[in-house]
């Protein structure tokens, strides 16, 4: 940011948007915008209480256990569609349907079908994540050097090592790419479908402040949710722009 020619810290947009915040609260111009510091000292109130970390509990573990098969199935679909051109041409049309469609809307069909309870939250997970990692894995795949595959395939390299060694490293920027944003749709589809399906964890929490007109601890619950994608976003990032070398490369 760059204020008559001096360069200033990024960070100072941030602050100059807090005073915002904490004068509209103060001045109660929005009656559900509470000062910024009252939903600091909230914060401070709802993380120690044995709600929160049960609430906590039951969300880090439908999402870690969601964000796992994400990867796992959208990396593997997403070399596959690579490298099998038919198999790309058929599943990457439901891909894109998926990637592009309000997965909102049909969210609580799977009530119908699966039930209540864990195994819900975890499908709304992957069913957010696992598409846009398929898709960008694709397109890593599909980037890789052919030069680099060739020599592997001239000096008999079994298929194991052929996609283990070269094809995987060659599209890392890209899955990376993809495991980004998958985190960041991760996180909203374990909160959409414990508000949506099952009342539980932090989706619980949302409805009970809301419902109570507990505006400083509702807004503490959203800013933890978005430190906590933001946090695993740029942790990702960072490793993103660690590998970034491999793209120059190839």
């Amino acid at each position: 940011m760059t204020i008559y020619g001096y360069r200033l810290p990024t960070w100072l947009a941030l602050v100059f948007w807090l005073i915002l915040w904490e004068i509209v609260g103060r001045l109660q111009l929005v009656l559900l915008i509470p000062p910024f510091t009252d939903i600091l000292m909230a914060m401070a109130e709802v993380i120690p209480t044995g709600r929160f970390q049960s609430a906590i509990g039951v969300t880090l573990q439908a999402f870690g256990i969601g964000m796992a098969i994400s990867l796992t199935l959208g990396i593997t679909l997403g070399i596959m569609m690579a490298r099998i051109p038919t198999f790309g041409e058929v599943m990457g049309m439901w891909a894109n349907i998926f990637e592009s469609s309000p997965l909102s809307a049909v969210v609580p069909l799977l009530m119908a079908i699966i039930g209540f309870g864990l195994q819900t939250m975890v499908v709304t997970v992957v069913l957010f994540s696992v598409w846009v990692i398929a898709l960008d894995t694709q397109v890593g795949v599909r980037h890789a050097s052919t030069s680099l595959v060739e020599m592997a395939n001239s000096f008999g390299a079994r298929r194991r090592d052929l996609y283990a060694k070269i094809i995987f490293w060659a599209a890392l920027p890209e899955i990376l790419a993809g495991v980004r944003l998958g985190v960041i749709r991760g996180v909203k589809g374990v909160i959409i479908g414990q508000l949506l399906i099952a009342i539980v964890g932090v989706g619980y929490l949302f409805e009970l402040y809301s419902r109570n007109f507990l505006m400083p601890e509702f807004w503490a619950l959203i800013f933890i949710v978005f430190s906590f994608a933001y946090g695993l976003s740029e942790l990702v990032g960072m490793a993103e722009r660690r590998i970034a070398f491999y793209a120059g490369t190839r």
